[in-house]
């Protein structure tokens, strides 16, 4: 899996992607590592990965250097195809069909690159009032009659088992240091020629897949 943004922060002011449904296309995808969270008070271990989509009808300006680009958004899941998972329940709305166990479990989601469909978007203000979240309410497929324009923003895959320091060092410094405090970044460059065992599961034949 993979992925690239900038390291550093802007001062500008923060834009937000426009609630409702949008046009989108996955380009990419980072495999955090086994990291552990608080959640509501309770630590939990878990697989994690986030998915990347771009929004090519939705364009602001967010430096004066690059002009006009498309919005684009990310969001963590849990690296697990369990029926009850929540990765499993937004790629079976984003294809429209159930997933047999067989196929959830042989399932690489790497495939998912450059797929379109149509992001929900809902907004959430912050628990201040003073600022407005994006938020995803659903994944569904894209309607019959709708096109994707052509990707703008570059695909992007990280993933321990196909490590690219390249694309690793292009990303911001919250979400490298995520990975650098994962489970299986620790044991890659600790021991080198041991390289971890992943959730993910690669699959040779797709054509049973929507994706």
């Amino acid at each position: 899996m993979a992925i690239i943004a900038q390291k550093g922060s802007s001062t500008k002011e923060r834009k937000t992607i426009p609630a409702g449904n949008h046009v989108a296309r996955c380009y990419g995808m980072i495999e955090i590592g086994t990291i552990t969270e608080i959640i509501l008070g309770e630590s939990k271990t878990m697989h994690k990965v986030m998915i990347d989509w771009e929004l090519p009808n939705e364009k602001a300006i967010f430096s004066e250097e690059k002009g006009e680009q498309p919005f684009v958004f990310s969001k963590e899941f849990t690296l697990s195809m369990h029926e009850k998972a929540s990765l499993r329940a937004i790629l079976t709305s984003w294809r429209g069909k159930q997933f047999s166990d067989a196929e959830a479990s042989n399932f690489d989601i790497t495939k998912l690159i450059g797929v379109p469909c149509m992001l929900n978007i809902v907004h959430k203000a912050s628990k201040d009032g003073l600022k407005v979240y994006a938020n995803l309410a659903g994944v569904t497929p894209l309607p019959k009659g709708f096109n994707c324009p052509d990707a703008i923003t570059p695909q992007r895959i990280l993933s321990f088992d196909n490590w690219s320091q390249e694309t690793f060092m292009t990303l911001p410094d919250w979400l490298a240091d995520k990975i650098s405090g994962s489970a299986q970044y620790k044991a890659k460059f600790a021991m080198p020629n041991e390289a971890p065992q992943l959730d993910i599961i690669n699959s040779d034949d797709n054509s049973i897949l929507p994706f």
